[in-house]
């Protein structure tokens, strides 16, 4: 005789005959599955019934707190900072959190920043801090916190038992075509940010042919749904939308974006990544209550954001005086015509980065650190026929066939007036 208080085949069925589920629910629901009692097909069913149906924002929240309440959470209120962290849904050459979490600890806010592996497309933070000889992206609590602590930034994985009804549910929905859904993606992303106990959260919601988002009004919706679980769990929620319809900087691969990340933290580096870097470090302090502690401008300009990066490095392992890793092959691309950039397409760029081998196709597959992609012209900017367009990098030529078929429909050279429209790199901001 069973003695659970639900049924789960009735709240399976009550979602997809568009049913409010009650908090109870939505509780038992989440804890019956992380215990076994809930098959994985059942789930499944429950998933697929969210994604075609949807929740409100209250289930959403009750939602994200089942994921929360799965596991440990971490606090961080014996710093005597605040703190601050930033999430992006993920791009093409989105290297943001390397040189952002040190900028803003220089600024004095600290930044316990838990960092994911790419999946297709789109690059990990933590594979591309691995290309850095002997660093570390597992930590105990008390590893985090010393190096929180004593420098004021640390990024790394998150632990295991951090939300970890997210963590497999996550897995099913890679499985059962339901990625897509908004409360899932929503409470998946916010469960383990408030999980990490930071006080104040800047959420990157990329838009475009290289992000998960493809449309403003897609990714608003996201925006908006996650700024008001944050702001509901007692965490200051912001969100900026900015473009992934061209990728960032000038690199996309792992070892390739931190060597920008650095050029960046040298006061230099491609002018959209300093530009969202320092947008996004503002939102930050100003979201945590000390904007006006120092300008990150002025933290990039005097060097301290270097420091902190220097110091955060070395204290997970990593060895800043080893060469970053670099591929053995290499490929150039020219120009055959004169003219403009007309088009350089996010996911085009993505795509074959990831082909070379910078990517991954399942969450066991290996990433090559020194393969990837150089653009070393613009979208809109004029070039010269001869001139070099692209590097592409990889240990495996057999890798270029395949990786050229896909960027040669990533980009056109013809006359000014058919340069193709782009987003603005900040589109719009939620809070």
């Amino acid at each position: 005789m069973s003695t659970e208080p639900f049924a789960s085949v009735e709240i399976i069925a009550a979602k997809r005959d568009h049913q409010e589920l009650s908090d109870a629910q939505i509780d038992w629901f989440v804890d019956a599955y992380v215990r076994n009692v809930i098959a994985e097909e059942q789930m499944s069913a429950m998933a697929m019934a969210i994604l075609l149906n949807g929740m409100n924002r209250r289930e959403i929240v009750r939602w994200t707190k089942a994921y929360i309440d799965s596991g440990e959470t971490m606090d961080w209120s014996t710093l005597g900072r605040p703190t601050a962290d930033k999430h992006s849904t993920g791009g093409v050459g989105d290297k943001i959190t390397l040189p952002l979490a040190p900028l803003v600890a220089a600024c004095g806010v600290s930044v316990p920043q838990l960092s994911g592996r790419g999946l297709g497309h789109t690059g990990g933070t933590l594979d591309k801090l691995e290309s850095i000889t002997g660093w570390r992206a597992s930590l105990t609590n008390a590893e985090m916190f010393d190096v929180l602590n004593s420098i004021g930034a640390v990024i790394c994985a998150a632990s295991q038992t951090l939300a970890p009804a997210d963590r497999r549910i996550y897995a099913l929905r890679d499985v059962t075509g339901t990625v897509e859904s908004i409360p899932l993606i929503s409470a998946s992303i916010m469960s383990k940010k408030i999980a990490e106990g930071t006080g104040a959260l800047v959420l990157d919601v990329k838009v475009g042919s290289g992000a998960f988002m493809k449309t403003v009004e897609q990714a608003r919706e996201l925006a908006i749904t996650m700024v008001g679980i944050g702001n509901d769990a007692g965490v200051t929620t912001r969100a900026l939308l900015t473009a992934m319809d061209v990728p960032l900087g000038r690199t996309a691969g792992n070892a390739l974006e931190v060597q920008e990340s650095i050029e960046v933290l040298s006061g230099g580096g491609p002018t959209d990544v300093v530009e969202l870097t320092v947008t996004l470090a503002r939102e930050m302090l100003e979201a945590s209550g000390a904007s006006g502690l120092k300008d990150p401008a002025a933290a990039l300009a005097d060097g301290s954001a270097m420091d902190v990066w220097c110091a955060m490095i070395s204290a997970q392992g990593g060895d800043l005086s080893a060469p970053l890793p670099t591929a053995r092959e290499t490929h150039e691309v020219f120009a055959e015509t004169s003219g403009y950039l007309t088009k350089l397409d996010a996911l085009a760029v993505g795509m074959a980065s990831w082909r070379l081998g910078a990517g991954r196709a399942r969450k066991e597959d290996s990433v090559q650190f020194g393969a990837g992609i150089q653009w070393h012209v613009g979208h809109g900017e004029v070039v010269t026929a001869g001139q070099k367009l692209f590097t592409l990098h990889t240990d495996e030529p057999a890798r270029f066939e395949s990786a050229l078929e896909v960027l040669m429909q990533g980009y056109e050279i013809g006359a000014e007036s058919e340069i193709a429209h782009r987003l603005p790199l900040i589109i719009d901001r939620v809070v």
